[in-house]
């Protein structure tokens, strides 16, 4: 396995990678700026320039890997174009780059509520309207996909339980620290009941502990 992490220095996706990096599995960490990437993720990762938004970059930064972790996100801004250029465009330029290269497996970090119109995350740009959509383009892909959706995120580490639900289940309620999303991410890898599946994930103190292959295994 060789694997290949798209918004590898952002706040989830730097997580991802060093996750892959502690299982000793090669990492190919797509950023745009290398001077800026090399502070922040590990030794081990090897670092390819290239912008989701550029597809003509992607196939060489895809190089051999075997696998697709993508993490990217529009970030809050001024701009009412971010979230469908980030969101939905740049997903769906590393979808079709990542099926001409016949990878195995497409993990995406997504968001709860993705599937509701009406939430408040849609103020920002209609940014859930455009993780469905690249949710969409995934499953109609042809590709093996998992698509993890988070609850509110956290940036410090916890030792809550996992919990994991069937797609559309958690609309705003639930948090769950990036960590435990990056842990999601790359158990899919090894699980095959993550397979084409859509799962929500939040983190709760009270929950019992259950084992990754359980987790996934309860989803529908």
């Amino acid at each position: 396995m060789k694997a290949f992490v798209a918004g590898a220095t952002g706040e989830t996706g730097r997580r991802i990678v060093q996750e892959l990096v502690k299982r000793n599995i090669p990492v190919r960490a797509l950023v745009r700026n290398m001077e800026k990437a090399r502070g922040i993720l590990p030794d081990a990762a090897e670092l390819v320039v290239g912008d989701v938004l550029k597809p003509e970059t992607l196939s060489v930064a895809l190089g051999d890997s075997t696998v697709v972790l993508c993490a990217t996100g529009a970030a809050p801004g001024f701009d009412p174009t971010a979230p469908y250029k980030v969101d939905y465009e740049g997903t769906k330029n590393l979808v079709d780059a990542a099926k001409a290269k016949g990878i195995e497996h497409f993990v995406l970090v997504s968001s709860i509520g993705a599937s509701q119109f009406f939430h408040p995350l849609n103020l920002f740009w209609l940014i859930l309207v455009w993780k469905k959509q690249a949710e969409e383009y995934i499953q109609n892909s042809g590709l093996t996909y998992t698509i993890v959706r988070p609850g509110g995120l956290k940036n410090e580490d916890s030792s809550d339980s996992v919990v994991m639900y069937n797609a559309d289940t958690l609309s705003l309620s639930g948090s769950i620290p990036r960590q435990k999303v990056a842990q999601t991410c790359v158990e899919a890898l090894f699980q095959p009941a993550a397979q084409n599946k859509i799962v929500e994930v939040i983190a709760k103190p009270e929950a019992s502990p259950k084992s990754w292959e359980q987790l996934f295994a309860e989803v529908a």
